[in-house]
């Protein structure tokens, strides 16, 4: 077989692992901030039995890509679901210097299996973009054999499975390391769940912009102009978050 060939597809393989971190940065500080509440030790199991219910996921809905772009609903569920966390954060803040610590000592414990179930639902909200970037970039590799998987040469298929699994470490590991810059300074969580919320009006421009929506154009979702606000307002609130943890830490010191 062709050499040349070979390298095609190592070359989108390395892009699609680039796509997947690139896509799931946003979705990494998402999980972060539903783990955060559980115990130290459960976080990082939460984390892998949520990846784990994704990966299946991700599995199935790679074989049935095709039927999944209709599913528009899925987006605006998941961009309602992901405002509803910002707000009830925020909401839940200014509650809580009205009541004191008393809201905290009464509050209920947080469930691990219900943290492991939002997980997975996160990620499904989160995976749709990605996987038909994935399914549009190797359909235009050369067949590799004769076989099929689903409705994709067998070739095609494996390489958009790995670089979809690619992505699930590359957001564990990230996700990890946000949970960790959490606990390191609490107030950054605040900037955290604004990050959420900017996410899913990420989700419903993708909603409102879904050709059997029509309320925006099918393509400002990737225009240079959105992308251009999204990620710069994600480095704001990101810096601006940071910045004013470590002065409160200070503060504190």
């Amino acid at each position: 077989m062709d050499i040349s060939i070979w390298g095609e597809y190592v070359w989108v393989f390395l892009i699609l692992i680039v796509l997947e971190g690139v896509l799931s940065a946003d979705n990494a500080v998402v999980m972060a901030v539903i783990v955060k509440k559980l115990p130290h030790e459960q976080q990082r199991k939460a984390l892998f039995y949520g990846l784990v219910g994704a990966f299946v996921f991700r599995l199935i809905a790679m074989l049935i890509i095709s039927y999944l772009v209709n599913f528009w609903e899925i987006q605006a569920i998941g961009a309602m679901y992901l405002l509803y966390l910002a707000m009830k954060h925020i909401w839940d803040k200014r509650k809580g210097k009205d009541k004191g610590e008393k809201e905290e000592k009464t509050a209920k414990p947080t469930s691990f299996w219900g943290t492991v179930a939002r997980v997975e639902l996160t990620d499904i909200a989160f995976a749709l973009d990605s996987m038909l970037a994935a399914a549009a970039l190797v359909v235009t590799l050369p067949a590799l054999g004769t076989y099929e998987i689903g409705g994709m040469n067998a070739g095609q298929f494996t390489v958009m499975f790995l670089g979809g699994l690619a992505g699930l470490i590359v957001i564990r590991f990230a996700a990890t390391q946000v949970v960790k810059l959490l606990e390191r300074y609490p107030t950054l969580e605040t900037a955290a769940f604004l990050i959420v919320g900017w996410v899913g009006v990420k989700m419903a421009v993708l909603t409102l912009a879904n050709p059997q929506v029509g309320i925006l154009p099918e393509s400002f979702p990737s225009s240079a102009g959105w992308e251009i606000t999204f990620w710069a307002v994600m480095i704001i609130l990101g810096l601006g978050g940071y910045i004013i943890a470590r002065k409160k830490e200070k503060q504190k010191g």
